[in-house]
């Protein structure tokens, strides 16, 4: 008999025990009806759709928009064929986690076909500003700082006429000037007189059913790219930064970010059966598109997907932001692991990311145990309410259903992740027909909350009941860089551990989380150091710091 023994280093050791390690208790609640959430959405028919206008909802902002010191919540909301139309929410939170729709006093009572929003400090005045992306044309709001908001979409020299369909929106300083520019990404270039009925052609019929069309047979749009001039206006720079140059595509989620780590602004955008874009930053105002040679516009064996919402996070601590994006029904989420600042690969089955196939929309890293390890949240729910019944030729049902389960994902430290949604509580076990998602504070203990925006129905407000580990919450303004600090890196260092994250602009699905980063701590109580990159390439860094606490730092 032979005697093998298998001698294991301790590092690769310690990665196998966390893999085997139970998962901890997590428990999420859905705790909006009674925080005040109660507005429902509005977003074309109930029971059927016969636009596809009808059928990509819309995102959710966590922003402090009066500066109290407490994130409020901005929802931009929809209308339906027949005229029926809603005006957008926004949820002023007492400072204790319960809210109270002001959008009307605040001046944010536009109806319409909206989408998405950003939000950031356009003038550097110290009032966050906000923009909403709709079908027709977008809106800027300049925050007046008395509780009120203003539209100055005109003034600042951004298109008022014509038809557009906006959907994401991302701020960023791509140029480094200390002023906060615009990104749009542009769905389709749609026009509702001339878009076939559901049914009458291949891109109108899905598994057997009578469907809405597109978005493919429908023409392609062209993402737009908005410098600010310091002024109080903006012009389009698409062309000139290369922005137009990969031409159109069906484009959705969108966020800037880092991807390089040369300290400037890149963008990546998820796009809907077209090739998803990486715009790298080339330091003189333009971009080049390079999502193909990154590995980030297809999927893991090159097939075309349906990208929705993305989120950005360096899941495996390796020094660089990887991207998580959700796809339609049937597909896997993608997951671009970042190897060296240039290149990706798409991780999702090695990484465990493949027990569910479900169509996803918003979505966002948060480690929700705080093990110091980002786990991954995904907002589901299928685009043809028409799956639910069968047609009137009596079609049978096609396996997929509506309402759809959000999925929590637990990092497990070893580039794995695994699946906990049944584990998660009554707040993962409810089917939604999802579309936005944000994450942030919202009551004030340090431990951000899950905004999700449902179509045709109230939002969800899930609230985290496990018990709390040790973390740490860091807030950024600028002084030389734009005053939100967009684009600023934190590197946090303790125990022989370091974490980086990113305050990056837009994610998720049409949505912003709040500004903040949480990191969560593990074991530790205390930090060796904080090391912040500003968006202007300036280093800040603080020593010995206590942790489970909110840490503002501002530039210099």
């Amino acid at each position: 008999m032979r005697l093998t023994v298998l001698v294991v280093g301790a590092a690769a050791l310690g990665v196998v025990l966390l893999a085997l390690q139970p998962d901890p208790t997590v428990r999420f609640v859905d705790i909006a009806a009674q925080s005040g959430l109660t507005v429902p959405n509005v977003s074309g028919g109930v029971d059927r759709k016969d636009y596809i206008l009808e059928t990509t909802g819309n995102g959710v902002v966590i922003f402090d928009y009066d500066g109290d010191g407490a994130n409020d919540i901005f929802i931009p909301n929809g209308s339906t064929l027949d005229g029926k139309t809603a005006a957008s929410q926004l949820y002023h939170n007492d400072g204790h986690g319960h809210f109270t729709d002001v959008a009307k006093q605040a001046g944010l009572d536009r109806t319409g076909w909206g989408q998405g929003a950003c939000a950031g400090d356009i003038d550097n005045d110290g009032h966050t500003d906000l923009f909403v992306t709709y079908y027709g044309h977008n809106v800027l709001y300049r925050n007046l700082g008395n509780g009120k908001f203003a539209d100055i979409t005109a003034k600042a020299k951004l298109p008022t006429s014509g038809t557009r369909w906006g959907a994401g929106c991302a701020m960023l300083d791509y140029d480094r000037d200390g002023y906060l520019d615009i990104f749009v990404s542009n769905y389709v270039d749609l026009s509702l007189a001339t878009t076939p009925k559901p049914g009458s052609e291949d891109s109108c019929k899905w598994k057997g059913l009578a469907v809405m069309c597109g978005p493919r047979g429908l023409p392609l749009a062209h993402n737009a790219l908005f410098h600010n001039n310091g002024d109080g206006t903006f012009t389009d720079v698409s062309e000139r930064a290369g922005i137009l140059k990969p031409g159109g595509r069906y484009s959705l989620g969108s966020v800037t970010a880092d991807f390089d780590n040369d300290g400037w602004p890149d963008i990546y955008v998820a796009c809907d059966m077209t090739p998803s874009l990486l715009f790298r930053n080339k330091h003189d105002g333009t971009f080049e598109e390079r999502g193909v040679e990154a590995g980030v516009a297809y999927n893991f064996d090159g097939r075309l997907q349906a990208g929705m919402g993305v989120a950005v996070a360096d899941y495996d601590r390796n020094g660089f932001l990887d991207i998580a994006k959700t796809n339609f029904s049937g597909d896997l989420i993608s997951l671009y692991k970042n190897e060296d600042g240039r290149f990706f690969t798409d991780a999702a089955q090695q990484a465990g990311l493949n027990s569910r196939q479900l169509l996803g929309w918003g979505t966002a890293f948060l480690d929700v145990d705080e093990d110091g390890w980002p786990d991954l949240i995904t907002a589901n729910g299928h685009v043809y309410p028409e799956v639910d019944h069968p047609s009137a030729s009596g079609h049978p049902l096609v396996g997929d259903h509506y309402l759809q389960k959000s999925l929590l994902f637990r990092n497990l430290g070893n580039g794995h992740f695994r699946d906990i949604t049944e584990q998660a509580g009554e707040g993962f076990a409810t089917p939604r027909p999802a579309r936005g998602l944000a994450i942030g504070d919202l009551d004030g203990d340090g431990r951000p909350e899950i905004v999700i925006v449902n179509m045709n129905q109230t939002p969800s407000l899930l609230k985290n009941l496990s018990p709390q580990g040790n973390w740490l919450r860091v807030t950024l303004a600028g002084t030389r860089s734009n005053r939100s600090a967009l684009g600023a890196r934190v590197t946090i260092r303790y125990g022989g551990a370091a974490q980086m994250n990113e305050l990056v602009g837009g994610g998720s699905y049409l949505s912003q989380n709040e500004a903040a980063l949480y990191f969560g701590l593990g074991s530790a109580t205390s930090l060796d150091s904080i090391e912040v990159r500003w968006p202007n390439g300036g280093v800040q860094k603080l020593s010995k710091t206590e942790g489970n606490r909110t840490v503002h730092i501002i530039e210099n």
